[in-house]
């Protein structure tokens, strides 16, 4: 196996040494290429149909970019060897998302359920997987075992030191993962929030004496332009109320075939049937999961005679007939528990049923310093530094509550009248 060049929509050319290769030609990587990265957002931003695929090669470069800057800038502060464990965390860091990556990553769907981090590490520790055939057989026995250890967030393995400021730089509030998936949603989505210059963010890095990084004083304005973009794409993009509806429908559509196929009221292909129903689903049968498995089956779902099942699947495949929200900005949790009861008579009363009150919540916890906080070079965090950085540190919930669209009106009137206390400071438009 030769290296080669990857082109990149965001980096452009992406070195890839030929063992590296070997890890990225497994049927367990080249899965993500089926793994969307933003579930349903490409019912708002059409465009946004990017793969964990290419996020995790971006991540991969940018793990490089990073361990090479430090290397340069603080001779001897890392080896070679680590760099490139680092790089090859970063590029696995996402290998065992499921079908819609975090969207399915619930019991609602699969019988047999571990998080994202507990598959990819069940994929990498097998011994019958490529991927774990390959990681052994790029790094060997005993530099595996320091991968593992380096995931966990251990600092030592065999004896041997691991620096935290390893683990930092694949997860922590300023990583290479976030670097990569803020550039390219905001790439693909099309949104237009100012964005960040991740190689100035990169130039600013250091590590401490206790091993932990911690940026330059003249790095700030960067990292105040990262945490911006970050506080946007959450407002724009991953919390826009179409995407949280949508995200909905899919829980629900795949939540109903479950019951319906447990039931034996509904036949689904091998796959589905693993996800849905197989609570002792393996790694062999997990890694045969992507999104056309579930793509290609809501058209058929769409006219299926179950109406809970065919009534999702069909607002999923036609983007019609959506519930439309309750226009009240400050909406929150109490408020929304406080309000669905005084709504459902009117819902009910127009031929609907409860199920056509949907409910999300929008949970925003803000930039916080804590123990994995930006450090800048005084020790102190960024949010001490920036008050354009504390503004971003308030924390915010927002209740949305979807019903069908020929009620709107008359919901938005009854629920404005059960918070009357504080209608003056909800909007009318």
């Amino acid at each position: 196996m030769r290296d080669r060049v990857i082109r990149d929509e965001i980096h452009r050319d992406i070195f890839v040494p030929s063992h590296i290769a070997r890890l990225i030609d497994t049927r367990e990587f080249q899965r993500l290429r089926n793994i969307q990265q933003l579930a349903t957002c490409h019912y708002v931003f059409p465009a946004a149909t990017h793969n964990r695929f290419s996020h995790s090669l971006g991540a991969y470069h940018l793990a490089r970019v990073l361990c090479e800057h430090l290397a340069e800038v603080q001779p001897g502060i890392i080896s070679e060897e680590d760099a490139e464990l680092v790089s090859i965390a970063a590029l696995l860091h996402d290998i065992g998302h499921p079908p819609f990556s975090h969207l399915l990553e619930t019991d609602k769907v699969f019988a047999t359920f571990h998080s994202h981090e507990d598959w990819g590490r069940m994929m990498l520790e097998s011994e019958e997987t490529e991927i774990g055939i390959a990681i052994r057989e790029v790094l060997g026995v005993e530099r595996t075992g320091r991968l593992f250890a380096l995931y966990a967030g251990r600092s030592e393995h065999d004896g041997q030191e691991i620096a935290p400021f390893l683990k930092e730089i694949v997860s922590s509030q300023l990583d290479v993962d976030r670097m990569d998936y803020m550039i390219r949603d905001q790439a693909n989505s099309g949104a237009q929030i100012g964005g960040f210059d991740s190689a100035r963010v990169i130039r600013a890095l250091r590590v401490d004496e206790d091993g932990h990084l911690y940026a330059k004083q003249w790095g700030l304005p960067a990292i105040e332009a990262y945490l911006v973009t970050r506080y946007h794409l959450y407002n724009q993009v991953y919390f826009h109320k179409v995407n949280q509806l949508t995200q909905e429908y899919l829980v629900r559509v795949l939540s109903r075939a479950k019951e319906l196929a447990n039931s034996g009221k509904l036949s689904l292909s091998k796959p589905l049937m693993n996800m849905l129903c197989n609570e002792e689903l393996s790694v062999h049968e997990y890694v045969r999961l992507t999104d056309a498995d579930i793509n290609g089956i809501l058209m058929d779902w769409a006219d299926n005679e179950d109406s809970v099942l065919s009534g999702y699947a069909r607002r999923l495949v036609s983007r019609r007939d959506y519930h439309k929200s309750i226009r009240i900005g400050e909406l929150d949790a109490e408020m929304s528990s406080n309000v669905i009861p005084k709504l459902l008579p009117i819902v009910e009363e127009a031929g609907y049923s409860k199920e056509d009150i949907i409910t999300a919540s929008i949970r925003k916890k803000g930039y916080m310093p804590y123990s994995q906080g930006i450090m800048l070079e005084d020790g102190r965090d960024v949010i001490e530094h920036s008050p354009l950085i504390r503004s971003l540190s308030l924390p915010s919930e927002q209740a949305l509550i979807f019903i069908p669209e020929d009620v709107r009106d008359k919901c938005e009137f009854v629920a404005r009248e059960a918070i009357k206390p504080s209608q003056s400071r909800l909007p009318t438009s």
